[in-house]
């Protein structure tokens, strides 16, 4: 499927001079967002009184619509607005209402109302003593203002996140100039390592402001953050070339969808022809694939008068889509089992609402004055992933492809594999960790007083963070290689947008999985494994229980791989009429 844009043409509009202005626009938007939710568990547990099981769903809801809302505001951006126009409200609607009314948008929260929480003690209730056996919990207003906060960030997080690489794109993509695609790596390479270091500093810096200085300082910090994102990017506004909305892959895969639903009741032909089917001039696909027929009723040429306009165009595109199009949802349909194999090492990784509470009770000092903070601990999973990353890169890639013949050492599937093992590892590893230290509370006397401080180093959680880094290199690196080797360049958006997808997916999961485990373990009156207090709960059991479902979803990638044909790296193919197209494509991240 072509995606065709028209563009201002302007020879001094794009260019390498817009580059600081976007780069700086994602990069303080991921510095102030990934600065909030870290330490967020401490705040709901604080200030709305919330159960340690109950805020890390909240926050899992938080996270899943942040990302799920990332395909939402690419098709909008794809299909009616527009990339520029769509970062700008996307960048408002992160930051308050009070800048969006001038564009006439009904944005009422965001970073400013999750600020105004901490400024104003009406939008939150009172911290409860040690000393309180029943405390007052958050009013409905209360969580209205603060869930709304929550929604808005998302909407704003959706709006950015997938359009602005992709924004990028657009100010270099200028054909006529040699070094275009040169250019465009180097455009990569620097957004990346703008988002490896905004990571690193959000889960540092802006953290430990949080712990030194309070909540309103803490919360106030990405807000600035924020402003100046949204300034830089509205600064370079007259530099930027701004390509208009045509048509969005999304919408074309949703279009076959509704049109085979229905012709559900129509029969499809018994013998294949060219004039069945309905397909562009330009396009080299006659016919449909025979795997997942029914969908080929989506293309099928009922009545020509009434189906085709006079230039041979469907009258309507809902009702009768292209060859092409079919066949692109049916690639995307043979690639959801592997997709779903990996939803499991995303779910892992949403477990660090825990770890922040593992690391409040431990020592956390590494020099007499200073201590790192419970929520910092995660820099340890991106420090061990970009180690892993550069080393397979640039040792390990050069000694495989000696013995294997491929080019890229191990084949998709096999990191993939190495990543789904060392995800248990990592798990396994939380579980003994988690039991010692609870053991040793109970043996300080400390099960009734989950504030106290254990006498075991902190330190002993950064071995499971390393790990689990090391999980995601390998897994996250082979994940997307495997949809790029697998679908066509037409559907690269759709190849990049599947790690967006299982985000959110396991985070919703994750969410239903933590509430499910807190009510089933608190059956009969029992304390909840996933209790406040951590020492009187059993948060091992809930480490080993993962570490099974590690293991079950390891076995499920194993027969899955069985439904893939061996050749290309053990990746199946689509059929060889499927002509790969360029096209412009999108990385949800």
């Amino acid at each position: 499927m072509v995606i065709e844009t028209d563009n201002e043409e302007n020879p001094r509009k794009g260019g390498l001079r817009t580059m600081p202005f976007i780069i700086v626009n994602e990069s303080f938007e991921r510095l102030s967002s990934y600065g909030l939710e870290p330490n967020m568990i401490i705040y709901l547990m604080t200030f709305y009184q919330m159960s340690a099981a109950t805020g890390t769903s909240i926050l899992g809801i938080w996270t899943a619509l942040s990302n799920g809302l990332a395909i939402l505001g690419a098709i909008i951006a794809d299909s009616y607005l527009g990339r520029f126009k769509v970062v700008a409200i996307g960048s408002f609607s992160t930051l308050t209402t009070y800048m969006a009314r001038e564009f006439n948008f009904l944005l009422q929260q965001g970073m400013i109302i999750l600020w105004l929480t901490a400024m104003i003690p009406q939008l939150k209730s009172s911290p409860c003593s040690q000393f309180q056996h029943v405390c007052n919990g958050a009013t409905s207003v209360q969580l209205a203002v603060l869930f709304s906060s929550f929604g808005f960030i998302s909407l704003g997080a959706g709006f950015i996140r997938p359009c602005s690489i992709i924004f990028g794109v657009d100010q270099l993509a200028k054909k006529e100039n040699p070094d275009n695609q040169r250019l465009i790596d180097s455009y990569f390479n620097w957004y990346y390592a703008s988002i490896g270091i905004s990571t690193i500093l959000a889960v540092t810096v802006v953290i430990y402001i949080q712990d030194r200085y309070g909540w309103q300082v803490g919360f106030g910090i990405p807000v600035i953050l924020m402003f100046l994102s949204v300034s830089m990017f509205l600064i370079g506004s007259p530099l930027y070339i701004k390509v208009k909305a045509k048509e969005s892959l999304f919408i074309g895969l949703l279009q076959a969808v509704v049109a085979a639903f229905r012709k559900r009741n129509t029969s499809l032909p018994l013998t294949d022809c060219d004039d069945c089917y309905h397909r562009p001039h330009e396009s080299e696909l006659l016919m449909p694939s025979n795997d997942f027929r029914s969908l080929n009723r989506a293309c099928m040429i009922q009545d020509p008068q009434r189906d085709l306009n006079p230039d041979g165009s469907a009258s309507n595109s809902w009702s009768l889509c292209s060859v092409e199009q079919v066949e692109s949802l049916k690639a995307l349909l043979r690639v959801l089992p592997m997709w779903s194999t990996g939803i499991m090492i995303f779910l892992t990784s949403r477990q660090f609402s825990f770890s922040v509470l593992q690391a409040k009770t431990m020592d956390r000092h590494i020099l007499p004055q200073f201590e790192i903070p419970a929520a910092s601990f995660s820099v340890f999973l991106v420090i061990a992933m970009t180690i892993w990353i550069i080393f397979y890169d640039l040792v390990l890639v050069p000694l495989l492809s000696k013995y294997t013949g491929r080019p890229r050492g191990l084949s998709p599937v096999i990191r993939m594999g190495i990543g789904l093992i060392v995800s248990c590892m990592s798990m396994g590893l939380s579980a003994i960790t988690e039991s010692i230290r609870r053991q040793r509370a109970i043996q300080e006397g400390h099960e009734d007083d989950p504030s106290a401080l254990v006498n075991m180093s902190a330190m002993w959680l950064v071995p499971q963070y390393i790990v689990l880094g090391v999980a995601q290199g390998a897994h996250s690196v082979g994940h997307i290689e495997f949809f790029y080797s697998l679908l066509p360049k037409s559907m690269s958006s759709i190849a990049s947008a599947m790690s967006t997808i299982g985000t959110a997916v396991s985070c919703l999961a994750a969410s239903i999985l933590v509430s499910g485990v807190d009510w089933l373990s608190s059956t009969g009156g029992k304390t909840s494994w996933l209790s406040s207090n951590i020492n009187r709960g059993h948060l091992d059991y809930y480490f080993w229980l993962l570490t099974l479902l590690c293991s079950v979803n390891f076995l499920y990638f194993l027969l899955v791989c069985r439904f893939y044909e061996p050749g290309n790296d053990g990746i199946g193919r689509l059929s060889n009429e499927v002509e790969e197209k360029e096209c412009d494509y999108r990385l949800l991240h």
